[in-house]
């Protein structure tokens, strides 16, 4: 099979579609490899690395879409990207449809494209292979993240996370007990912070509870939402239903009755977002100010760490994407229920995609 990988180009995306190490396991299995020339220079990849392990060097973007039989990106399609692929191909990335411009979606249908989203990659027992060690690194990051905009030189309310001896720690509460917020959790104990987890799922809190000592845990619902947020200095909010919109948790009302310059993190950005008043930002531009609270809304926060990030997922997505690669992809589909369910377009038909957006 010919197999492109090509370099993102949406901005602040630095990660790529597929490790050296990768590429070599591929080539050795009698694949084709394409690799665009400085894909993998964000992750600290050479060119020399991908040729070294058996890579096709190509000078266009246009040489590795119209080669690909099997595409490997990173990010969701640009529309000029859309537009190179040729009809019939089989994508792979982080694609998040459910969030996604209706237009896009029909780009890939028309073109009788298959595409296989990774973070809807879904083994029998629920737990997302892919999407995890992502969400473990966006976990992580948020507490450092947050430390930094709770600063006033980055319109934050002046709170230090750790507090000192005669001054309390920051309040922060994390909506969502799932793998963004327990490790985000873990995060913000090791600085300091006095941390609240609210989640719909008990035995979430259970586990939280057991793992994390001083972490104060609570029942998700509008009233202790509301009454959580209106003391916190940092929200996180990461609350997610695979393959839909985000739902809202974090109302308009709420955040206006949020502390003044307290931070609200809208981790589910990639998905739609679960605050009424995100809307999605920049690495450049990451925040932005609404209703006297710093909004922080990038959808592709491991990114900026993007060496890691790359052989993080790679990691995980490489059995999938063997398999693809090997058997092809109606025959993964079909005997794989964990690629099954990543498959949102098959030959152009949408599937395991409740809902879009109309405009992002």
């Amino acid at each position: 099979m010919n197999i492109g990988i090509p370099k993102e180009r949406r901005p602040f995306e630095f990660r790529v579609g597929m490790t050296p190490v990768g590429v070599s396991m591929l080539v050795e299995q009698g694949h084709t490899v394409y690799v665009e020339h400085e894909a993998g220079v964000g992750a600290g990849f050479s060119d020399y690395e991908y040729e070294q392990a058996g890579a096709r060097l190509a000078y266009s973007a246009h040489e590795v879409f119209g080669r690909a039989d099997l595409l490997l990106k990173v990010a969701r399609p640009l529309y000029e990207e859309l537009e190179w692929m040729r009809p019939g191909i089989t994508l792979c990335g982080l694609l998040h449809l459910s969030s996604s411009r209706k237009d896009k979606v029909d780009l890939l249908q028309e073109k009788g494209i298959t595409a296989i989203a990774y973070e809807q990659i879904t083994l029998p027992n629920g737990s997302v292979p892919v999407r995890a060690p992502l969400s473990q690194i966006g976990g992580r990051l948020t507490a450092q993240i947050a430390a930094r905009l709770l600063q006033n030189n980055e319109g934050g309310n002046g709170v230090l996370l750790g507090g000192v001896a005669g001054v309390p720690p920051a309040e922060v509460v994390i909506i969502g007990a799932g793998v963004v917020g327990k490790y985000a959790a873990r995060a913000f104990l090791g600085m300091g912070a006095h941390i609240t987890v609210l989640d719909t799922n008990l035995e979430q809190l259970r586990l939280v509870h057991e793992h994390l000592p001083g972490v104060v845990t609570m029942p998700s619902n509008p009233v202790t939402v509301a009454k959580t947020t209106s003391y916190a200095d940092v929200v996180v909010a990461a609350v997610l239903n695979p393959g839909e919109r985000a739902p809202i948790v974090v109302t308009r009302e709420m955040v206006r009755n949020m502390k003044y310059r307290s931070v609200i993190m809208d981790i589910s950005i990639d998905e739609g977002g679960c605050v009424e008043t995100s809307r999605p930002c920049t690495h450049e531009h990451p925040t932005f100010i609404e209703e006297n609270v710093v909004h922080y809304c990038v959808p592709n926060i491991p990114a900026v760490v993007a060496r890691t990030s790359t052989y993080a997922f790679v990691n995980a997505a490489f059995p999938y994407i063997e398999e693809i690669a090997c058997k092809g992809v109606e025959a993964a589909v079909a005997e794989n229920v964990a690629i099954e369910a990543g498959a949102v377009v098959l030959k152009g038909e949408l599937r395991n995609v409740s809902r879009l957006s109309p405009k992002r």
